[in-house]
């Protein structure tokens, strides 16, 4: 039994990682359209709607809306990183 859940966890480790590195190629993508219309790198709008949406999906699938909330502050700032990065080799328009 444990074995088996150790094995669904491992398989769901892999999607996790498989889910974020497609996230990170669209933000990727998110991050040149930015630095080619000058764009910030963050929005903090965007990322108000997107902490709202997630902590109602957190509480909807019954996770901790607060842990939620700190998972996507992190992915937030790694992606902000990233978008700063890619506007400092572009430059602007």
């Amino acid at each position: 039994m444990l074995t088996s859940l150790r094995r669904s966890i491992d398989n769901i480790d892999a999607a996790l990682v498989h889910m974020l590195a497609e996230r990170f190629r669209c933000t990727q993508t998110v991050g040149r359209l930015k630095a080619r219309h000058d764009m910030p790198p963050a929005d903090p709008a965007r990322e108000a709607q997107q902490v709202a949406r997630l902590r109602r999906l957190a509480d909807e699938a019954q996770l901790d809306p607060d842990f939620a909330e700190k998972f996507l502050a992190f992915v937030i700032r790694e992606v902000i990183r990233h978008h700063e990065a890619i506007a400092r080799s572009t430059g602007p328009a």
